[in-house]
């Protein structure tokens, strides 16, 4: 059900699992009409891992999207988990769809945070193409800041051991777009201080590479009251929240009047209430059934590997599993009903509760049921142990890394990138027709070209990975628009 803030605005939940990995989300519709749209990034300290969600919004006109950054358990600036970067584009895919569903552009949209947020917020503005960004204290060389600061966050997002290859490779991705120009029209409001012990090696560094941005709006913060990073935000949320309201209202600060009385207070809204229902709306027992768990048995005692979570869940895409409020993992459900799921590590030895709800092709999902059951070493399993049971450790789907999720690309040349760790080769299938392949290199990393123009319009392509062995990965989907125009690429041609 829907909850209240404080001076009554609704704030729905929902969790989106339309892409590769399942977002959780809180939304407030507008007031009076108010037509823009304010996407809220999550600090490291944020109450539940949603940033700004305290009431201090509360007044704020817009639409507001907060998102959470909570994946696998783990936080990831909204941008990878141990280097898997679909986090990124199911991101990226919530956004997407509830700026359409609204009827929104890029232009519309505010991106908002604070430290980690903030980054999250500058990352996404500059990479697809949002024409306002509020970023307050943000860190941009992120992969040695986490390394070295928040291991604990370093291992969620870089891997066991935090690789220092891997953090190079994140410390890039900032400065990269920058020095490349991405989103050169958009507002950047940036916050920082000299007060703040990580300005010397996080902000001070590009801000000369900021500069060369027309519309970038430089808050330089000094008080003797100011002596750490957190008080940084603290000291500036006013004019942060003035900031936030001008472009709400459609004024620019640094560039005056734009626009004024942003509002269309009897406009359609089915396409939003539709999306809002689809992900948020649990169905009434009896509407859509719950999914029926076959293994592990209701009590049953199990070893910690070499079996698999299996059931099955009529009407149903796909299953979610979740267990103390952490994503286990959400596999697809075959023509026949049946689904089952693996998890990349052992279970802990201990008592264990799995809950798991089921998903429609509309996006709702059914009542939760949830399995009790017990894991020890060396244990003899117990219960039903259904044919297809296969050990741990099968072939990962593939990372796409390009085409990115919902591009616009324009011309007719599409050229696929990614990796896969222990895959011989990677193929391609569209409406099950064979495509093509790509050979593996040593170090995971594809790219494939088809070698002939793409048509204009939608396509869904599935890629997947194949082992030494001849064994088939999932399959990866990757949802991209062709335009034969000159213009730029934009996640909001699809």
């Amino acid at each position: 059900m829907p909850r209240a803030t404080s001076n009554g605005r609704q704030i729905i939940t929902g969790i989106d699992t339309s892409g590769a990995r399942p977002v959780e989300y809180r939304f407030a519709h507008a007031k009076k009409g108010n037509r823009h749209l304010t996407v809220v990034f999550a600090n490291l300290a944020a109450p539940d891992d949603y940033g700004w969600s305290t009431g201090v919004l509360d007044d704020l006109r817009s639409n507001i999207l907060w998102i959470r950054d909570r994946f696998d358990g783990g936080l990831t600036y909204y941008l990878c988990r141990e280097m898997d970067f679909s986090v990124e584009s199911s991101v990226a895919g919530l956004i997407a769809r509830v700026v359409r569903a609204l009827g929104l552009t890029p232009d519309d949209v505010t991106l908002w945070g604070s430290s980690k947020g903030a980054s999250a917020a500058l990352y996404y503005g500059l990479r697809y193409g949002f024409r306002n960004i509020v970023a307050c204290v943000p860190q941009l060389r992120i992969g040695t800041f986490v390394r070295e600061t928040y291991p604990k966050v370093g291992r969620s997002m870089l891997g066991e051991g935090l690789p220092e290859e891997n953090a190079r490779v994140l410390d890039s991705i900032l400065p990269d777009l920058l020095a490349a120009g991405a989103g050169r029209e958009a507002n950047i409001y940036l916050v920082s201080s000299p007060q703040d012990e990580q300005y010397p090696t996080q902000i001070e560094p590009y801000l000369e590479m900021l500069r060369h941005y027309p519309n970038f709006n430089y808050l330089h913060s000094e008080s003797p009251f100011v002596r750490e990073h957190n008080q940084v935000t603290v000291r500036n949320v006013p004019p942060l929240l003035g900031i936030a309201y001008l472009l709400v209202e459609g004024i620019a600060p640094r560039l005056g009047l734009t626009r004024h009385g942003y509002e269309e207070p009897d406009r359609d809204t089915s396409a939003i209430d539709r999306f809002l229902g689809e992900t948020a709306r649990v169905k009434a027992e009896g509407a859509f059934a719950a999914p029926v768990v076959v293994r592990p048995a209701q009590g049953g005692q199990l070893p910690r590997t070499g079996w698999r979570v299996t059931g099955s869940a009529a009407g149903a895409v796909r299953v979610s599993l979740w267990e103390k409020g952490k994503f286990l993992g959400s596999p697809p459900v075959a023509a026949d009903g049946t689904w089952s799921w693996e998890p990349a590590k052992p279970w802990a030895t201990g008592e264990h509760r799995v809950k798991i709800f089921a998903v429609d092709p509309a996006g709702a999902h059914s009542v939760t049921t949830e399995v009790a059951f017990a894991v020890a070493e060396g244990a003899a399993p117990t219960g039903p142990a259904p044919a297809d049971d296969v050990p741990t450790g099968a072939l990962a789907a593939p990372v796409v890394r390009s085409p990115m999720a919902y591009e616009r690309i324009a011309g007719g040349a599409v050229r696929f990138t990614g990796l896969a760790p222990g895959a011989a080769q990677v193929g391609f299938r569209a409406g099950g027709t064979l495509l093509g392949g790509s050979p593996v290199a040593v170090d995971g990393r594809w790219a494939w070209d088809s070698g002939w123009p793409w048509q204009e319009g939608r396509h869904t392509v599935e890629v997947f990975a194949v082992d030494a062995a001849g064994n088939e990965s999932s399959p990866t989907p990757v949802l991209f628009a062709v335009a034969h125009v000159t213009a730029g690429t934009t996640p909001y041609g699809y």
